[in-house]
C-alpha cells in the first residue's frame, strides 16, 4: 500500500458499481486504479472522486501492467470555477486532458504537480485566463522535455537578437533564424515582443508575468506557437480547445 496526495484527472466506468480513476500524484506521477464500489450511493469514497478534486489516497500498487487498486480517497479540496465562469471550468478540464495525455504512468513530476494546483487556484481567482493557462503549458512542456527552442535558432543555434526577426517552426522544434528559414516547413513570423512575453512567463516570477498586458496580435502569435506544438506532440487536437474562446483569438 502507498499513501499520497493526488488530483483526479479522468474517470471512466469499469463495471456496474466501479470506476477506473486516473490520478496525477505528487509522489508517483500518473496512476490508473480501479475504485471498487465507487458508483454506489454509499461508497467508501463518498464524493471525493470527481474530476479535479484533490484527495489523500491509499492505493495498492500492482505490477505487470495491471491496474492499481484504490482503497481510500479523502477529499482535500474541490476545484471551483470563478464566479460560475464556463471558460474557467473548461480551462481546468483542459489541464486535466493534457496531464492525462502527455504524462506517463509512474513518472513523478512534483514541480508540475505543485504548479498544476497553483494554476487551478489561479483559474478560480481573478487572473487573466490566457496568461494563466499559457504559463502552465510552458511548465508542462518543460517538465516532459518538449519545450520548443526559444533562446535561439533550433537549426543552427544562432541566439535571438532584438534587431533580427525569427520565425517559429513546429517541425524544427522552435525558432528559426532568417538564414535557416528557407529549409523549414510551415514557419510563422514571431515579433520580438512576443518572445519577450514568453521569456517572462518562463521566468516563473508570478508577480511579474501576471501583470503583463498583451495585445490581440500578440495573443494570436502566442497561440500560433503553443497550440501547434501541443497538437504536434499529441498527434491530435485537444478536445477542450474548441470550448476555450481565449485560446482561439
Amino acid at each position: 500500500m502507498e499513501k499520497t496526495e493526488a488530483l483526479v484527472i479522468r474517470l471512466a466506468d469499469w463495471s456496474e458499481s466501479s470506476k477506473v480513476v486516473t490520478l496525477f500524484s505528487r509522489d508517483f506521477g500518473k496512476l490508473a486504479a480501479v475504485a471498487k464500489g465507487a458508483k454506489r450511493l454509499k461508497s467508501a469514497f463518498e464524493s471525493a472522486l470527481d474530476l479535479l478534486t484533490i484527495c489523500n489516497i491509499v492505493i495498492i500498487r500492482k505490477s505487470g501492467g495491471s491496474l492499481d487498486i484504490l482503497t481510500e480517497a479523502k477529499l482535500q479540496k474541490r476545484f471551483t470555477a470563478r464566479n460560475g465562469s464556463l471558460e474557467s471550468l473548461y480551462a481546468g478540464y483542459y489541464l486535466a486532458e493534457l496531464l492525462d495525455s502527455l504524462t506517463e504512468l509512474d513518472d513523478p513530476h512534483p514541480e508540475l504537480y505543485d504548479e498544476t494546483l497553483n494554476t487551478l487556484d489561479r483559474l478560480s481567482g481573478a487572473g487573466p485566463l490566457e496568461l494563466v493557462v499559457l504559463h502552465w503549458e510552458l511548465v508542462l512542456l518543460n517538465e516532459i522535455g518538449q519545450l520548443p527552442m526559444l533562446e535561439g535558432c533550433a537549426a543552427c543555434g544562432r541566439p535571438v537578437a532584438p534587431d533580427v526577426w525569427f520565425d517559429f517552426s513546429v517541425g524544427q522544434g522552435g525558432l528559426i533564424c532568417p538564414t535557416c528559414h528557407p529549409e523549414a516547413d510551415h514557419v510563422r513570423r514571431i515579433q520580438p515582443g512576443t518572445l519577450a512575453i514568453l521569456n517572462q512567463l518562463l521566468s516563473g516570477q508570478e508577480s511579474s508575468w501576471q501583470r503583463l498586458v498583451i495585445s490581440t496580435s500578440q495573443q494570436r502569435e502566442l497561440r500560433r506557437i503553443m497550440t501547434p506544438t501541443i497538437c504536434h506532440i499529441l498527434g491530435k487536437r485537444p478536445k477542450m480547445l474548441g470550448y476555450l474562446k481565449f485560446m482561439n483569438p
